[in-house]
């Protein structure tokens, strides 16, 4: 049925409107975003059949929009609403709740958000001022999905010229593991002592998953 024909009661976006979205199942949220289906399926169907051909509604916030194109009735202007408002999302949440990092914890508030929900691995530096108020916070690098570069001159030069005193990095795993490879081990150490060479704080090297999060010690890459 198409969802014009459904009472205006049932329709999702008057439900939507009247109710509040917490009153709509996934599919038919996505199925706003669709705007309609194709000939014989509703954009209820369509938005459910997205949702199945990605997995589920955490992988479909992840996918890049060519992706969503293999689903039949999905066409650019579909994909790229998608591909946006999941991009919105992720904007919002990036606004970190932390704005003075003092701890491993605040560094994963401000760094997390750059880096989760991507299926590449990210590099993002946090530049602080002497009393940890955060200065810039930005992803340099983005690699495969197994790794990424760290290159400590780049990173340092970064810091220095935004003005830091301070800096933490952090680097996502799309796997979800937190174990540090020997990559992350040696470009930790080697950051520690770029920073102490030029009279800069290196507050913390962190793998960020989509759920939890990690230091890297350098004192264990120095044992590795």
């Amino acid at each position: 049925m198409r969802v014009k024909d459904l009472p205006v009661s049932e329709r999702p976006r008057e439900r939507l409107l009247f109710h509040g979205p917490a009153a709509l199942a996934d599919r038919e949220l996505l199925a706003l975003l669709l705007g309609s289906g194709f000939r014989g399926t509703s954009a209820v169907d369509l938005a459910a059949r997205v949702i199945e051909h990605c997995g589920d509604l955490a992988s479909l916030s992840r996918s890049e929009a060519h992706r969503l194109l293999a689903v039949p009735g999905v066409g650019p202007a579909k994909a790229a609403r998608i591909a946006a408002a999941f991009c919105l999302v992720r904007r919002a949440e990036a606004e970190p709740s932390a704005k003075r990092v003092t701890s491993s914890s605040d560094l994963a508030s401000v760094a997390a958000p750059l880096l989760r929900g991507h299926t590449r691995e990210r590099l993002a530096v946090v530049v602080c001022d002497s009393r940890g108020g955060v200065l810039r916070r930005t992803v340099l690098t983005e690699g495969g999905s197994d790794h990424t570069s760290v290159p400590v001159r780049e990173i340092v030069t970064a810091v220095l010229t935004s003005g830091g005193a301070a800096f933490g990095i952090a680097h996502n795993h799309p796997s979800g593991s937190l174990d540090p490879s020997p990559a992350d081990l040696e470009a930790t150490i080697h950051l520690a002592a770029a920073a102490e060479t030029v009279g800069l704080r290196f507050l913390d090297h962190l793998i960020v998953t989509d759920t939890a999060w990690r230091r890297v010690s350098w004192s264990d890459g120095k044992d590795a």
